[in-house]
């Protein structure tokens, strides 16, 4: 076996990737040229038959996640009419502002707590992570929610980032997907105790995060478009500006850093390749986590509000169907596969949504 970095060419997207592999001395491979294969460490040209024919794993692999980034990252379509496929997933998922009266019905006597995802649900998707401010009106509504309900934001970004966006005491903050927890600081009548770390779940991770962080900001430099965001038990890396035709080459890219580290796992978000630890704990976990530190852990009298819009929300979503209490709330504009009961588009409709549980509480 003698190894070789082999060039991908893929017609269909225009994507060319260069991925090592390992050749047996015995394979007859030619470049278009038909020159003897080069020797160990060289770069030969193949058609993506021939390399299927070598190493087919590595391009299936970068193939299937190149599929997956686009599966996550569907194009929305501004005033579109309603499809046929999304009026049957309305049908199956309807809208909450809709159903608001048979919510209300299910949640009688039952103690509403409030779980909501950040980006994309209090506010909008933007192409700079970092201006991913939500509105004044916004604001004003999860404060007073918190009033009535315990609320808790559950995002992807590290705490303190979201906290910085959100900027209310009152609430419970799950960031890096729930691996780092902190209680509310004031104002709130269901506060237990001081304001403290309540759980982290990965800190033996904190130092190991931190190295990725730095190698995938090195690696993904010459990509135009890409964000790297340390978020402390994650690393993210934005691909909502990269051009598609170098999707290929970025899940590469990012897969070279994570051969490196064993012990941690690379998932997919909405636009969003991330980094993150092998331990059980997700969003899911997370919202278990609070019920629990809310007294609510093995309650019946509890009905749990999950409103997310990210693939990664879908643990959250399937713990609320599995527990069989509550319901999950999908922020989606395009038929999604869902654990969530019901859909809202965006979040100005979050916003009403949120709005009418406060006006029906008073």
């Amino acid at each position: 076996m003698t190894q070789q970095n082999v060039v991908v060419s893929d017609p269909k997207s225009g994507i060319n990737l260069t991925i090592p592999v390992k050749v047996p001395v015995s394979m007859s491979v030619t470049t278009a040229t038909q020159k003897p294969t080069p020797g160990p460490g060289s770069c030969i040209t193949v058609s993506r038959k021939t390399l299927l024919e070598i190493n087919g794993h590595n391009s299936a692999r970068i193939n299937s996640w190149v599929e997956s980034m686009r599966a996550s990252s569907p194009t929305h379509h501004k005033s579109t009419p309603l499809s046929d496929d999304l009026n049957s997933w309305m049908v199956q998922h309807p809208s909450a502002l809709d159903m608001f009266e048979q919510i209300i019905s299910a949640s009688k006597g039952k103690q509403i707590v409030m779980f909501l995802d950040y980006d994309g649900t209090l506010s909008p998707i933007v192409e700079d992570p970092d201006q991913a401010f939500m509105s004044d009106a916004m604001r004003a509504t999860v404060r007073k929610l918190a009033r009535y309900f315990p609320t808790a934001i559950v995002s992807g970004r590290c705490r303190d980032k979201v906290y910085s966006f959100v900027r209310l005491a009152e609430l419970y903050y799950a960031g890096s997907h729930g691996m780092d927890i902190k209680g509310p600081s004031k104002g709130s009548k269901y506060k237990k105790g001081a304001q403290t770390v309540l759980f982290q779940a990965a800190s033996e991770f904190l130092p190991m995060i931190d190295e990725v962080y730095k190698a995938l900001v090195d690696i993904t430099k010459s990509t135009e478009g890409v964000r790297v965001e340390n978020n402390k038990f994650c690393a993210s890396v934005h691909f909502r500006c990269v051009d598609e035709k170098k999707w290929g080459e970025l899940a590469q890219e990012v897969r070279s850093v994570l051969n490196e580290y064993p012990k941690l796992r690379l998932t997919q978000g909405r636009k969003v390749l991330e980094i993150r630890p092998i331990i059980k704990w997700d969003k899911g976990k997370a919202l278990e986590f609070l019920l629990e530190s809310l007294g609510y852990a093995n309650c019946t009298d509890v009905f749990p509000v999950y409103i997310g819009d990210d693939r990664t929300d879908e643990d959250a979503f399937k713990v609320l169907s599995e527990r069989d209490q509550g319901f999950g709330i999908l922020v989606s504009k395009t038929p999604k596969d869902t654990h969530a009961s019901y859909s809202l588009q965006e979040p100005s409709e979050v916003m009403m949504f949120l709005r009418r549980l406060v006006e029906w509480k008073k």
